[in-house]
């Protein structure tokens, strides 16, 4: 096992064994976190665009703004948040004539409420488990996909984008995601509706995936910050979950509730 295989694997679970125990404990402690990322997110965003410092650090404060209304303390996941996220994107988008940098704000908000109103679901142990389906499918979607497409190998899947990633890796993870997901429903009560849009959701990840890593050979850098060693940036960790969040809220209100 390389050094840097070791690293990216001891990062990862770190990561992940601090945001289920933020999960776990749910209301002000994973709005917290959610918070805290969101705007590293933007910082990072903004690097990936060219914006000026300056810029970039008015965009973080702008998205500030909609995530701190999303506080449990606060109105949560409500018109007012989606109205403040409109606000912010027309005010960075203006102020900082900057379209590019405003789209920053929904790309990190949408998912964040998304993930806060599945969260939100009662009883408190249904909103949990809803959440961590969207944020396992997406682990495990990755994991499949890295092992898959390194064992298995085979045509490219977009090698202009993101040359390591193949056809044989996706496959891996929809397969990893479909796995999760039934677990979840045979174990612990998942919808069986929802478990079989994993495999739906998983692709999402994997295309979120490939949008990042676009919009990095785009700005010529090989991860979107230095924050989490063997991972890289916020966005390099999250990139998936931007994608599938949104898509298993609009899951559960299309397909489960009523």
């Amino acid at each position: 096992m390389s050094s840097e295989f070791r690293t990216r694997a001891i990062v990862g679970v770190l990561l992940i064994l601090v945001a289920l125990a933020a999960l776990v404990w749910g209301g002000f402690l994973f709005w917290l976190l959610l918070v805290v990322a969101g705007v590293l997110m933007q910082g990072e965003w903004g690097d990936l665009v060219g914006a000026s410092p300056e810029h970039r650090k008015l965009a973080m404060f702008a998205v500030s703004v909609p995530l701190a209304i999303l506080c449990p303390l606060a109105a949560g996941v409500s018109w007012v948040a989606f109205t403040l996220m409109a606000a912010a994107f027309f005010f960075v988008a203006l102020v900082c004539r900057s379209g590019k940098l405003a789209l920053g704000i929904p790309y990190i908000c949408v998912p964040i409420m998304a993930l806060l109103f599945l969260r939100d679901q009662t009883p408190d142990h249904y909103g949990l488990l809803l959440t961590l389906w969207a944020l396992a499918l997406v682990w495990a979607t990755d994991i499949g996909a890295y092992f898959a497409g390194r064992s298995i190998g085979g045509p490219k899947l977009a090698p202009r984008v993101s040359p390591s990633k193949t056809w044989a890796g996706l496959g891996g993870g929809v397969l990893a995601a479909l796995l999760t997901g039934f677990l979840l429903y045979r174990f612990a009560g998942l919808p069986v509706q929802l478990a079989a849009a994993s495999g739906l959701l998983a692709v999402a990840a994997q295309l979120g995936d490939l949008l990042e890593s676009w919009m990095k050979r785009r700005a010529g850098v090989k991860d979107s910050g230095t924050l989490l060693p063997g991972h890289g940036g916020v966005m390099d960790r999250l990139d998936g979950v931007v994608a599938a969040a949104p898509l298993a809220a609009a899951a559960y209100l299309l397909l489960v509730q009523p």
